[in-house]
């Protein structure tokens, strides 16, 4: 702009202008310096004012000549003045100079000749192409007289310059985006005229051929006016014309590059119109058009009648009517009624009423002239309102149109319609169009997504338009349309602002809406709103972004400070905004809405990451991404830490797993996202965290005869399959079909309009409103819309098919499909009929998941039938399939066997869990089918039949290989196992050899589940195992150097098989032994060039770790390869480059590639597709680094603090992941690699590096990797890694040389100066540095006093130096308060009562701040210490020592110090010492008590219990003054604890009275009628904790994150249940002490019962829970342990005081005893017989020997071993079943090894229950513990029941593999956490059991000594029952017989007593609970042959 008005400033310029315009005005003159200059445009206006008068006079010169130089003059000056033009097209340059020329083409012919007139054309070309402005304008000058001048000229150049000027002038209009195509169109009309008219045929050759051209060029309304124009003149009764418009047609189709007929297609409308109108007038022209187009006239006809009949109606064209009724041979009325909505639109759209009425009239008469019946009320009302909302949505479309006249038609037009059809005078038209809006809306949808044809964007954006003006035209009245019209609204507004010619016109629409609703209403559309703009911000125009902020300020701003002040939450849906510049203030407005912390707000994106919503959950991942990047070391680590994850980590992997199994539209952006969070989240263990989805499987047990169950079903299927299918589908006809069955099955529901709608006469059951609302938001949204709604379905009858139907179909989905169709037909039942009927067109579609979906339920209710050949029908199917799978001559693909087989597994699956639901149920049915009569449980008991026989009759043997080759390896176990115990009970059995294939088929099938153990289990039944064999055992567990010299002996016997290569390959990157692995890959592709491809991802990885970047970018060149490794490499080779485009680029396409098998692996394979996972938390590592090296502050301050910053992320990064060997180091490496990429050394760099080998050697010590670890650690020390030596020495000492490692450390720390260091360091260390030279010390000192070489005060002085070195260290002062402790024990009993309390002093003085800097110790500190100030306050001696006093006051303050959370750990131990005899001692542990009281009073309330409620005055007493203090303490008063106090106390009292009650012959008493106080406490405002294990367990915050110092932390779930309903029927049990069942509902809405159990002493049953519930935690802790879940099943239990107490009931459960009794009762084996008698009595008296021999001869042979029977027949689902029977084999071993710990007895089967949900074991009665049983009159002689049955249930392994490995790693964690276990029993000797109680005064009335019972004589026997638990758990156990044992089974002598090994131990254990002598010598009741 600027140099264009230097040009014009120019003297040059200006000189020209003034000769130009002095020669145009001539003869006048202009005074030029009059004009003046400076002001450019009152310059130029005066002179275009001087042009225009003077040419409203003549011409001066009116020769020839003068006339041809005028127009040059005009040409010149036009283009001379285009500079100014372009910057000021408001002044009007053209119209003034088209002025001259029309003067030159007046007067007399013999002036003006045919030089003169082409000169005056090209000159008006000029014109209007230099100065368009102008002619585009609102007024533009008129031209056309002057152009017809041309085309009237008989001279034919000029006509065709006239045609020239013409086609540049309409081109011209049609380049204007306001009023190009009305100029245009009035420019057509008048051609046509000059066509039409009476002018010679050359004139009309010339327009034609004119206009010809101009459509080879034209686009869009220009084109069409071309077209019509052309065809009205195909019928033209001049031939060659005729010929001429033809040919000009064809030419402009091949010009077009169209087809004559998709030519006219978008024109269609007006050129039928036109060429119908005139059927009887010219019926040439249909004829000629039609000939055109290439269709018969009559087809053209019936096409367009859509298009013709509304202009033949309305303009009363009868004749045309008639003949167009009788060529197609239709009624009049049929026709009208067909196209009714057409035709009255445009007849209500006439001007004025009268044009209306006579159309009307017109179309009456027509009507009622025919033949043919009317029914008897057509009338105008009627007719109109058989088509009224069809009518009303054409209407609105015109409401849309660019011309505001046609608009104002509409909206009269629509009034006329109101007055049609309503008799309400008063009735405002927003009020009429409301009525109708649901279906106005829903037809301009099916307009806008081309269901009707295909619409060019002008008439899209003319609907949205339309609809814009229907919101304001309804106005707040839009607020009372149904809910499904405005969902339908938001919907269509989504989907076109996604087309970008669409989105400004949309978004128009869109505010208007939501400024037209109700505050309240927008609400909804707040979330899809603000992402649908935030995501399509980038491609906004500037006009779009406006309106975009008028909708989001609307949002924010109008409807945040609108809604009610508890609504603001409802503004969580917007998304973020920050991000966008422009929307700075709109953000801030939001921001100060919300008061979110990082975890809600968390919560918040993941909600919206689920959303079904493309567009949403698009943005709410971007959102995610940022979150987590922007939040990775606050939030993220503390969530990620510890040895079990928060829940938040689980919710955010399954959420981002399910976002990448998503399909359709949009998925690859959303993976790509997805993946991009999972890498920043990393590869979390998991172990740690609890991964398991949501089950929403249902399964239909009663066949579709129950009502309700039906309809649950039916909400089943369209909230867990439609919907979702229904809103991820693009295809408006698969739509239209899932829309149809959701309708009918919302019918069904009985969900009608009444659920959302006010205006619904019909009132909804609150049933049915409740199982409304309680659909989720998602499917609520889906399906409101279709309430009510009117879709219709056509159902094509099936073909004849052959059976089976699979061989005969080419694809999977063409079998699922036609199968599911068919079988659709064979339903059995009404209403299952009725249900499945309707998914008829939804289940023939491209998308399968429906018909894959109803598939086993169609199948299950066939089979539950009583049809024999459909039954057999679906028998000949499955094993159609299973066959296919194992053909050798198989023609299926591989796609079609492999889905198909995992369509049938899936359906056998389902049959299987019928069949288990219903054997639980059906026993529960038996009790109460007397009062309904038989007949419903025969049908149920028929039908189980029926199934099962069918899931009987597929042979095993078929069904295994076929799992096994579609990797169903579950399924192929289960079925294998069967085969091998059927050859195994075969008589004789068959020789070993026979079972080895079975056997290695089972190895092979664990190693591909990823089972070490049963790997292990199997191994040793293979006598002589294969190489093959012998690899994936040692590849399974880790053992890669054994694993590759098995590959290298392979590779000796088949030096060209590729697969052992690869083999080799694995091993050797998995030890990192790259250089060995490159020379591999480069001598094998020497031999083998053609395996390049295949070896690529070793051969690139092995280059880019020894740093051969050149190798590195040749074998990424010469690849097409996308391995793991090769896109991993792109990605290195982008950052060594430094492009930000190609990095970024690289690291896209990586994720999308490394997180492939995630998305095929689905939230179920987290496991199997770890490996993914670890790329992708490799990739965002890679990026981490990039960014941190590549922008390193200046300062050296500032880059190592960078350093530091990325090397915690890191770390806390790599804690997060599965700890293995083979994780982590590929994790270290590739970080070495990102590091080494840096081009400059700088020393925090090489500092990383040097730590990273330090962190590999230190993991491959770990796996016993010795060279491995050996080699990183040179590494480390040659990049000088600071505290090498610490490694160095562990791991010389992990190699069998404590000594030489000891020397090695000390030396290395005597260089360093950190031992016996005289001198002073004044140097400022970091606290790492000061960590690492603490940890240092304390290595050292353990390492000195392991070796007992050094005296114990150098020892102490070592561990001294540490507490020093790292001041708030809690492992500092830990280790220090250990050693003294153990030097305490070590002592005297003298030295103990002089120099051990000062030894103890400062034991519990480091204990005390041990436990107030952390928690990893807080187990061993907290009751350690306790144990050790309480019992020193029991001692006379040392109480008086002046010492006891600071340690009280050491206590007493430490209870501030520590947080509360901490000492209820210990919360049983402290409340165990209440009644402590010390005064003093005892004013501390109340305020202890107190203190926690108050912290936690609904968790320790319960524990409290049985010391308010004692037997003993004293406890009683005590805790009675405790709860009153802190009732009055004015610091509770104004809280609910009084209160709290008061209610659960009262509930106790009311539990105490039921345990007491007087029950006589009563079955059950009633709550209401005996205990209605109890009843009534759900009705006070007191919310009572119920007292689960679960609820009452402290959970510490992760040892790695700072929260252990929070004294705010909540160590409880805040969401534990309360109880809110008990129930009034109290079941009494039958055992002797007749405990009472009751059972109340929680707050969680889940059941719980408990017992409350009347003289019976549970504080036993309670610390072993707590006993139990500590040793889970240690399970947790150990990764080994955690990975294997190992667990013990615990409950809650509450002892009320010393005699009563109350027990969760465990539900799901059996006792394993009427399991086995019910298979021998099948096989007629009797439980108890006089031979069975007879031969244990001969037992009892025999030898052992004699023993062992009658009980394997005589016994066991009569009971052969059946209970694997129990797993196949309640868990029928293979991986059910493999699940269950781990989950029996790992908790039965980790309770016989804590059994055989806590000397726990009278393990019969009745005391061994097994949840029949997921196979665990359950132990109850823990009576005979502390080794009780060997003192009974039949002494045990097990440590635990492992009888015949119970390794039956382990499977083929039996007690090997996973059973032997977990009794080994629960003993070996027993033994290492000896002191915190041991900690938990302590309680026992200071609250000794009853029982003992009675023991030791059974003992003294022996010794007739009447005395009382002194405590010191009870905590003796306490400590003598808890002295052999403490020496198993130190490994010392002798198996000597049981008769030389005393109480707890310690020898006499002790000369057998040593020292075990784990394993040894183990295998001692089992050999004694095997062993036949013993089991034989057990009581005959404890029923040692089951």
């Amino acid at each position: 702009m600027s140099q264009t008005a230097d040009n014009m400033d120019s003297s040059h310029w200006r000189t020209t202008l003034q000769r130009l315009v002095n020669a145009l005005i001539v003869p006048d003159e202009l005074q030029w310096k009059s004009i003046g200059r400076k002001d450019t445009a009152s310059y130029m206006q005066r002179i275009l004012d001087k042009i225009q008068s003077r040419w409203a006079r003549g011409l001066y010169h009116s020769s020839s000549s003068a006339r041809v130089a005028l127009a040059e003059n005009v040409a010149s000056l036009a283009s001379h003045l285009k500079p100014f033009s372009r910057q000021s097209p408001q002044f009007r340059v053209a119209a003034a100079l088209l002025l001259p020329l029309n003067r030159i083409v007046e007067g007399p012919s013999t002036e003006i000749d045919v030089h003169v007139r082409r000169q005056a054309f090209s000159a008006f070309r000029t014109v209007i192409r230099e100065h368009p402005a102008d002619i585009q304008s609102a007024e533009p000058p008129p031209v056309f007289d002057f152009l017809q001048r041309g085309f009237n000229d008989k001279d034919r150049s000029v006509r065709v310059d006239a045609g020239r000027a013409l086609s540049d002038l309409v081109h011209l209009h049609a380049r204007a985006t306001d009023r190009g195509c009305q100029s245009n169109e009035a420019i057509f009309m008048k051609i046509n005229g000059l066509l039409e008219s009476s002018v010679k045929d050359a004139v009309k050759e010339t327009l034609l051929i004119t206009i010809g051209s101009i459509g080879r060029g034209a686009q869009f309304e220009l084109l069409g006016l071309v077209v019509l124009c052309l065809i009205s003149q195909l019928g033209q009764d001049n031939h060659v014309l005729k010929g001429l418009a033809y040919t000009q047609l064809l030419e402009i189709a091949k010009a077009q590059m169209k087809s004559p007929y998709t030519l006219v297609l978008p024109y269609l409308s007006q050129v039928a119109t036109f060429v119908v109108s005139r059927k009887c007038t010219n019926p040439a022209l249909i004829f000629e058009t039609c000939r055109f187009l290439s269709v018969h006239p009559t087809d053209f006809v019936s096409v367009t009648l859509p298009k013709t009949l509304p202009y033949l109606f309305a303009n009363s064209e009868a004749k045309v009517i008639q003949e167009i009724s009788e060529d197609l041979g239709e009624t009049i009325l049929a026709l009208f009624m067909e196209h009714s909505h057409q035709i009255l639109a445009h007849v209500y759209q006439q001007h004025g009423p009268a044009q209306t009425t006579g159309s009307l009239t017109f179309i009456m008469k027509m009507i009622s002239g025919g033949a043919e019946p009317k029914p008897a009320d057509f009338t105008i009302r009627g007719m109109v309102q058989s088509c009224v909302v069809a009518l009303l949505a054409d209407l609105v479309v015109v409401l849309g149109h660019e011309n505001e006249e046609r608009a104002a038609l509409a909206v009269d037009a629509l009034r006329k319609v109101q007055r049609s059809i309503t008799s309400e005078t008063e009735l405002e038209l927003s009020s009429f169009l409301k009525t109708y809006m649901l279906g106005i809306v829903s037809n301009l949808n099916e307009m806008l997504q081309d269901v009707h044809g295909k619409k060019s964007f002008p008439a899209k954006k003319q609907i949205l338009r339309g609809l814009e003006v229907l919101i304001v035209q309804i106005g707040p009245l839009v607020n009372e349309v149904s809910p499904q019209a405005r969902a339908f609204i938001m919907a269509t507004l989504q989907t076109m602002f996604l087309v970008p010619e669409l989105a400004e016109v949309t978004l128009s629409t869109w505010y208007t809406f939501l400024s037209t609703l109700n505050v309240e209403d927008v609400i909804p559309h707040t979330g899809t709103t603000s992402a649908a703009i935030v995501s399509a911000w980038s491609t906004l125009s500037p006009s779009t972004r406006e309106s975009a902020k008028k909708c989001l300020r609307h949002i924010v701003f109008d409807v945040g400070s609108t809604v009610r002040n508890d609504a603001m939450a409802n503004l969580d849906e917007v998304v973020d905004l920050g991000h966008i510049p422009e929307l700075s203030e709109i953000h801030t407005q939001l921001q100060s809405a919300r008061t979110w912390d990082p975890r809600s707000q968390l919560q918040k994106i993941l909600d919206r990451c689920s959303s079904n919503n493309i567009t949403v959950a698009q943005v709410a991942l971007a959102e995610l991404q940022n979150f987590m990047k922007n939040n990775q070391a606050s939030l993220i680590q503390n969530l990620a830490a510890g040895d079990a994850f928060d829940p938040l980590i689980a919710s955010i992997q399954l959420i981002l797993i399910q976002v990448v199994t998503r399909d359709g539209e949009g998925s690859d952006t959303l993976r790509r996202l997805a993946f991009g969070c999972m890498g920043i989240l990393g590869a979390v263990d998991p172990d740690r965290c609890d991964l398991k989805s949501a089950d929403t499987k249902m399964i239909v047990r009663n066949n579709f005869e129950d009502e309700l169950e039906a309809k649950s079903f039916a909400m089943h299927v369209i909230q867990d399959v439609l919907v979702d299918a229904f809103r991820s589908t693009s295809d408006i006809k698969y739509q239209g079909h899932l829309a149809y069955t959701i309708q009918e099955l919302l019918i069904l529901c009985d969900f009608t309009t009444g659920l959302v709608s006010s205006e619904n006469p019909r009132p909804v059951s609150a049933w049915v409103r409740n199982r409304w609302n309680g659909l989720p938001k998602h499917v609520l949204e889906t399906v409101t819309p279709l309430l009510g709604a009117n879709f219709k379905a056509s159902h094509k009858e099936l073909p004849h098919l052959p059976s089976p139907i699979y061989p005969h179909q080419k694809t999977y989905r063409e079998w699922v499909q036609l199968w599911t169709a068919h079988l659709i037909t064979k339903a059995s039942g009404g209403m299952a009929q009725k249900i499945f009927g309707v998914f008829r067109s939804a289940v023939r579609n491209k998308d399968v998941g429906v018909a894959h979906h109803i598939l086993p339920h169609l199948v299950l209710n066939i089979l539950a039938s009583e049809n024999d050949e459909d039954t057999s029908g679906i028998i000949e199917e499955l094993t159609a399939v299973l066959k296919d799978q194992v053909a050798s001559d198989s023609l299926s693909t591989p796609d079609k066997k492999f889905l198909s087989a995992q369509a049938v597994f899936t359906l056998l699956d389902h049959l299987n869990a019928y069949v288990r639901v219903q054997r639980q149920d059906l026993p529960k049915k038996v009790e109460s089918r007397r009062s309904r009569g038989n007949s419903e449980f025969a049908i149920r008991q028929q039908q189980l039949i029926r199934v099962d026989s069918v899931l009987s009759s597929i042979d095993h043997e078929l069904m295994a290989k076929a799992a096994l080759q579609c990797r169903a390896h579950a399924r192929s176990l289960m079925n294998f196992e069967r085969q091998i115990v059927s050859m195994r009970e075969r008589r004789p059995p068959p020789p070993a050899a026979d079972f080895t294939p079975y056997y290695e088929r089972l190895h092979e099938i664990y190693a591909q589940l990823d089972q070490p153990d049963g790997m292990e289990g199997i191994s040793t039944l293979i006598l002589s195992p294969s190489l093959e064999h012998q690899i994936r055992q040692h590849e399974s567990t880790g053992r890669w150097t054994a694993a590759q010299s098995c590959w290298e002996v392979r590779l000796q016997q088949q030096p060209d098989n590729l697969d052992f290569h690869l083999g080799l390959l694995r091993c050797l990157r998995n030890l990192g032994h790259y250089d060995t692995l490159r020379t591999h890959v480069q001598g094998v592709l020497v031999r083998n060039p053609g395996w390049q491809s295949v070896l690529a991802d070793f051969q690139v990885e092995s280059a880019w770790m020894i740093g051969a970047w050149d190798d590195v970018h040749n074998i990424t060149a010469n690849t097409e390869h996308e391995g793991p490794s090769v896109v991993k490499a792109r990605v290195l080779l982008a950052m060594r480059s430094g492009e930000l485009l190609q990095i970024e680029e690289s690291l896209r396409r990586a994720r999308l590639v490394l997180g492939a098998p995630i998305a095929a692996s689905g939230p179920s394979g987290y496991r199997r597709a770890y490996d993914a996972l670890v790329d992708l938390h490799m990739i965002h590592e890679l990026e981490l680094i990039h960014e941190a090296v590549s922008n390193l502050p200046p300062s050296s301050q500032g880059r190592k603090s960078a350093i530091v910053t990325l090397s915690q992320i890191l770390s806390a990064r790599l804690d997060r992941t599965l700890p293995t060997f083979r994780v982590h180091e590929s994790l270290l490496s590739m970080r070495r690699t990102a590091f080494s990429l840096s081009t400059v050394s700088r020393p925090s760099i090489t500092s990383q590096i040097g730590q990273s080998w330090l962190a590999s050697a230190k993991i491959a010590r770990k796996a016993g990797q010795w060279q491995t670890a050996y080699s990183a650690m040179l590494q480390a020390q040659y990049t000088n890694a600071r505290f090498s030596f610490m490694e160095s020495g562990k791991l010389v000492r992990a190699r069998g040389e404590p000594l030489r490692a000891l020397q090695e450390l000390e030396n290395s720390m005597r260089i360093l100066g950190f031992v016996d260091n005289k001198t002073i360091d004044l140097t400022r260390e970091d606290e790492q540095s000061k960590r690492m030279k603490a940890k240092a010390q304390i290595l050292l000192a353990r390492w000195m006093n392991e070796s007992d070489r050094y005296e114990a005060s150098y020892v102490l002085k070592q561990f001294q130096n540490a507490a020093d070195s790292a001041p708030g260290w809690e492992s500092a002062f830990y280790h220090l308060g250990h050693f003294q402790d153990q030097c305490y024990r070590n002592l005297s009993t003298d030295d103990k009562s002089n120099r051990g309390i000062k030894m103890n002093f400062q034991t519990i003085k480091c204990f005390t701040e041990a436990a107030a800097y952390g928690n990893k110790f807080v187990y061993q500190t907290i009751p350690r210490l306790l144990t050790l100030w309480l019992d020193m306050g029991e001692r006379k001696v040392s109480a008086e020592n002046p010492l006891f006093d600071k340690i009280n006051s050491v206590v007493a303050s430490s209870i501030n110090s520590i947080p509360v959370y901490k000492w209820f750990t210990a919360f049983p131990q402290i409340v165990s010492r209440i009644g402590h005899p010390n005064r003093v001692v005892y004013l501390v542990l109340s305020k202890l008590i107190s203190s926690v009281i108050r912290e936690y009073p609904n968790q320790a309330l319960w524990f409290f219990a049985s010391v308010v409620n004692s037997t003993k005055p004293n406890r009683q007493q005590r805790g009675r003054t405790i709860l009153d203090q802190l009732k009055s303490s004015p610091a509770n008063t104004d809280s609910n604890f009084p209160g709290l106090i008061t209610s659960l106390h009262a509930m106790i009292d009311e539990l105490l009275r039921l345990c007491n009650y007087p029950i006589g012959d009563r079955k059950t008493l009633s709550m209401r009628r005996d205990f209605p106080k109890l009843l009534g406490m759900k009705e006070s405002n007191i919310n009572i904790l119920i007292p689960l294990q679960s609820s009452l367990t402290v959970n510490l915050p992760p040892v790695s994150s700072m929260s252990h110092r929070d004294k705010r932390h909540n160590p409880f779930d805040p969401l534990s249940p309360t109880f809110t309903v008990f129930y009034d029927e109290i079941e009494i049990m039958h055992s002797l002490a007749k405990p009472r069942k009751i059972t109340v509902n929680g707050s969680d809405g889940i059941k719980y019962m408990f017992l409350a159990k009347p003289k019976d002493d549970l504080r036993k049953d309670a610390r072993l829970m707590d006993f139990n519930g500590i040793i889970n935690k240690l399970l947790k802790t150990n990764s080994e342990s955690r990975r294997r879940q190992l667990h013990i099943r615990t409950y809650g239990v509450v002892a009320l005081n010393e005699e009563c107490g109350v027990i969760q009931w465990v539900p799901n459960t059996i006792p394993v005893r009427p399991v086995l009794l019910k298979y021998y009762e099948t096989r007629n084996i009797p439980a108890w017989s006089k031979e069975l008698g007879d031969v244990t009595r001969r037992i009892k008296d025999g030898s052992d020997k004699d023993a062992a021999e009658l009980f394997v001869t005589k016994i066991l042979p009569e009971f052969p071993p059946v209970f694997h029977e129990w797993f196949v027949e309640t868990f029928p689902e293979p991986s059910v079943w493999l699940a269950s029977r781990l989950n029996y084999g790992r908790t039965m071993a980790v309770m016989s090894m804590v059994g055989f710990i806590l000397g726990l007895g009278d393990r019969h089967c009745e005391n061994i229950l097994l949840d029949t949900n997921n196979g665990d074991v359950v132990h109850v009665d823990f009576s005979c513990l502390f080794e009780k049983g060997k003192t009974l009159d039949t002494p045990e002689r097990v440590p635990f029941r492992l009888t015949q049955n119970l390794v039956d249930g382990l499977g083929v392994t039996g007690i090997e593999g996973v059973f032997r490995i977990a009794c080994e790693i629960t003993m070996q964690l027993l033994r290492d956490n000896k002191d915190p276990l041991m900690s938990v029993l302590d309680a026992f000797i200071h609250d000794p059991l009853v029982e003992w109680e009675d023991e030791t005064r059974k003992r003294d009335q022996d010794k007739m000594n009447p005395a009382a019972i002194k405590p010191a004589d009870l905590r003796l026997w306490a400590k003598s029952a808890l002295r052999p638990i403490e020496r198993k758990l130190k490994g010392l156990y002798s198996p000597t017989n049981v008769k030389e044992r005393t109480y707890g089974g310690i020898t006499r002598g002790g000369e057998d007593e040593r020292e075990i090994s784990t394993s040894n131990l183990v295998q001692m254990l089992i050999q004694e609970a095997i062993d036949p002598a013993n089991l034989g010598k057990m009581y005959p009741g404890w029923a040692a042959w089951h």
